[in-house]
């Protein structure tokens, strides 16, 4: 797996929550939006993706027996450290973040996943997306309480409904799929998948070499605002 990366604190926030990480020895990409008071967030995002990487790096025969219970189990100690990390210490108390990992074994993509990151699967000129929102918004919608127009411009469109660290157990969506040759994995925090529009994913991932297209994305965002961060992986499978 070889990814390209953009990670930018964007046109209006004054600090950057988003973390990242690619180990391509691991077949591990991870993104990260923090959430919480004065830099809590930033700390609550880095402790997610380097708790996921050295718990995976620690497990490399799991990984290769049940990779999906290995990324569980990674996913639930991030959770478990950043929960500690914010009980001791009172200025970070309520801290959270959301997380979206995904890992390649053998043939196999595997994806945690918490929050409203998502992940994207580019494959034969569609776009799929593989991960749903734990939003508040997101459950209006799946009960039909609003339309999927009124859901772009709710103002309570930012609300979690599950998010990593914020309690002492938390339940990760994990899916597994199978990959092709030439599918291209696209994971991005919400500042940039609330201004980009799937098909604009598709395109820009289509139309560019893989070291442009996380670049191009990302700017895209600032482009129309760039109101969040804007964290983004474009990934070659």
């Amino acid at each position: 797996m070889k990814c390209s990366k953009f990670s930018h604190v964007g046109l209006v926030r004054r600090e950057n929550e988003d973390n990242f990480l690619v180990a391509e020895d691991l077949g591990l990409a991870v993104v990260a939006d923090g959430m919480g008071g004065h830099r809590a967030g930033e700390t609550a995002s880095r402790l997610a993706v380097t708790e996921i990487e050295a718990c995976l790096r620690k497990m490399k025969d799991w990984l290769r027996l049940d990779p999906a219970a290995a990324l569980d189990k990674a996913v639930q100690t991030a959770n478990k450290k950043i929960w500690e990390t914010a009980r001791a210490d009172e200025s970070k108390r309520g801290m959270g973040t959301t997380v979206t990992a995904a890992l390649v074994v053998g043939e196999k993509l595997y994806v945690a996943h918490i929050g409203d990151s998502r992940a994207y699967l580019c494959r034969d000129h569609k776009i799929y997306q593989l991960t749903k929102d734990h939003s508040l918004v997101n459950e209006l919608l799946e009960a039909g309480g609003i339309t999927a127009e009124e859901a772009e411009n709710h103002p309570h469109r930012h609300i979690l409904t599950r998010a990593l660290g914020t309690r002492e157990e938390v339940k990760a969506d994990i899916g597994s799929w199978t990959y092709n040759s030439g599918d291209v994995l696209v994971l991005c925090t919400d500042g940039l998948s609330t201004l980009v529009k799937e098909d604009e994913i598709l395109q820009v991932v289509e139309e560019s070499s893989l070291a442009e297209a996380a670049p191009r994305l990302g700017e895209l965002a600032l482009q129309r605002g760039g109101y969040d961060n804007v964290t983004v992986l474009v990934c070659s499978l």
